[in-house]
């Protein structure tokens, strides 16, 4: 089924996995290179023709998704009954590996930490954020207040000085 339009190459399953799969499976058989091929384009066929016969079943149940179910009569409807009690084995596993997954995924639960605990735990680091930013405050207020009185200090310090240099320039006045 080898065709030369660019489409149909976004339409098979990755060389890589089915070279996994074929090692894998017949870990001590070396595999040409066609046969490979053969078995990556028998694969998209089968995947093809399963997922088009489920797309029927779906569309004559009124379905708009199609579930494990449609594909499960797909394969006996295209004749393929004997592997049916499998796919429902390897479906029960897909779903507990699916459920495990979403358990693990939850932070929360890893932690092991009761929600209560972590809640609080929070609260704490709140207010421990909360008073660092009152303390950087307080900080800052009070350097405003001594640049402020240093300046008032410099201020009257200058005026001291301008008001003695005029007093001095008065007495040097008086002497002439």
């Amino acid at each position: 089924m080898a065709s030369s339009s660019g489409n149909d190459d976004d339409l098979t399953i990755p060389r890589a996995a089915i070279n996994k799969m074929i090692k894998e499976t017949l870990p001590n058989v070396r595999v040409a290179n066609d046969a490979r091929e053969l078995v990556v384009n028998c694969c998209t066929e089968f995947i093809h023709l399963i997922s088009s016969e489920a797309n029927e079943i779906c569309n004559k149940s009124e379905k708009k998704t199609i579930s494990p179910e449609h594909v499960i009569q797909a394969l006996e409807s295209l004749g393929f009954g004997s592997y049916i009690s499998e796919v429902k084995e390897v479906l029960q596993e897909c779903k507990t590996v699916a459920l495990k997954r979403r358990k693990a995924s939850s932070r929360l639960e890893n932690l092991g930490i009761p929600e209560e605990e972590l809640l609080r735990q929070q609260q704490e680091l709140f207010a421990k954020a909360r008073q660092q930013q009152a303390e950087l405050a307080q900080q800052e207020w009070l350097q405003m207040q001594q640049a402020a009185q240093q300046a008032q200090l410099a201020a009257a310090s200058a005026s001291a000085s301008t008001q003695a240099g005029s007093s001095q320039d008065e007495d040097d006045d008086d002497d002439i």
